[in-house]
């Protein structure tokens, strides 16, 4: 099949991480700086891009992501630890697909949550990397405690004479993107959604594991992905993508608990239509397309088979419908 403008293909992600206690090549400094964690990079952010690259144009240099990991949420409550929409490398791939010509991560700590927000402005976007404009959503905070705002970047960029451009809220179909809405609509199996407001499909990435081998006995042997352990995507059964060795694939996959068999650990299990190569060890990519249906329990395998059969029919359907990636 071939590729589609709205599923980027992999690239080498461009990331820079930085260490506040070293300086960086002077190659690097001088960029417009959009600022923010990113995940999902939705349309929203994709509109960071758009700013920050027409800001770059005008000021002849080039437009940069700076980002943090982990997930500052995550840090302050590993216990409860956000769902992750995209894991820092596909984030990265993600954002140079957007038009960032450089990403930067800052590794986040106790020592960065620590940082006043003035002095974070004044001594790392401004000294450290030599910012030539700032962007950022409106209700990006950052600093200690979280009290850096748009507010304070601008006074901040008017002492240090570089621009700041506060982008507002993004609508798309009369709703205000955000990541936390994408993660509800995956939540509640609507992918679709999910993948509008995204811009493209919600993709997983994972290495394909060896499972229990029981779709194999029943005709659909499957490629077994482990997700991280924050995945709250709805259990059920979905029609997909699946990138293999650059090429996309249709298929059928399962993501939940295996109810009928041993209610485990969630996995997503997916039986590739048409193929037949040896999977196991591969970093592969599952484009996420429709919701069919919720995870149910058989009692007789017959009955599970007779399922999976129609599932495998209907996903099939779906996806002749749906333009190839």
């Amino acid at each position: 099949m071939s590729s589609q403008a709205d599923v980027p293909p992999r690239r080498e992600p461009a990331a820079v991480v930085l260490d506040p206690d070293k300086p960086i090549p002077d190659a690097l400094r001088g960029a417009v700086l959009a600022l923010g964690n990113f995940d999902g990079v939705h349309r929203g952010h994709a509109e960071l891009a758009r700013v920050a690259g027409a800001m770059a144009r005008e000021r002849g240099t080039v437009p940069a992501a700076f980002t943090f990991e982990p997930h500052p949420r995550s840090f302050f409550r590993p216990e409860e630890p956000v769902f992750r929409l995209t894991p820092p490398a596909l984030k990265f791939e993600l954002l140079v697909a957007a038009g960032f010509e450089r990403v930067f991560v800052l590794p986040f700590d106790r020592d960065i949550a620590a940082i006043e927000a003035g002095r974070f402005v004044d001594e790392l976007l401004v000294g450290k990397l030599g910012t030539a404009g700032l962007v950022c959503g409106y209700d990006f905070h950052f600093g200690k405690g979280r009290t850096g705002s748009p507010e304070l970047l601008q006074a901040h960029g008017l002492a240090a004479h570089v621009p700041v451009s506060v982008v507002p809220p993004f609508s798309w179909r009369g709703e205000a993107v955000s990541s936390s809405l994408v993660r509800d609509a995956l939540q509640e199996g609507d992918v679709a959604r999910a993948a509008d407001f995204l811009g493209r499909p919600w993709l997983v990435r994972a290495v394909v594991a060896h499972g229990d081998k029981r779709g194999r006995d029943l005709g659909y042997p499957t490629a077994n992905m482990h997700l991280p352990r924050d995945c709250r995507l709805r259990y059920g059964i979905y029609a997909v993508r699946m990138l293999i060795d650059g090429i996309w694939h249709d298929g059928v996959a399962s993501f939940g608990s295996r109810p009928t068999f041993d209610d485990g650990a969630p996995r997503l299990e997916t039986f590739v239509f048409d193929f037949s190569g040896d999977l196991y060890g591969k970093l592969v990519d599952v484009a996420f397309v429709s919701w069919l249906r919720g995870e149910l329990k058989f009692d007789a395998l017959p009955a599970l088979i007779a399922q999976m059969d129609a599932d495998s029919r209907l996903a099939r359907d779906i996806l002749a419908k749906t333009l190839p990636f």
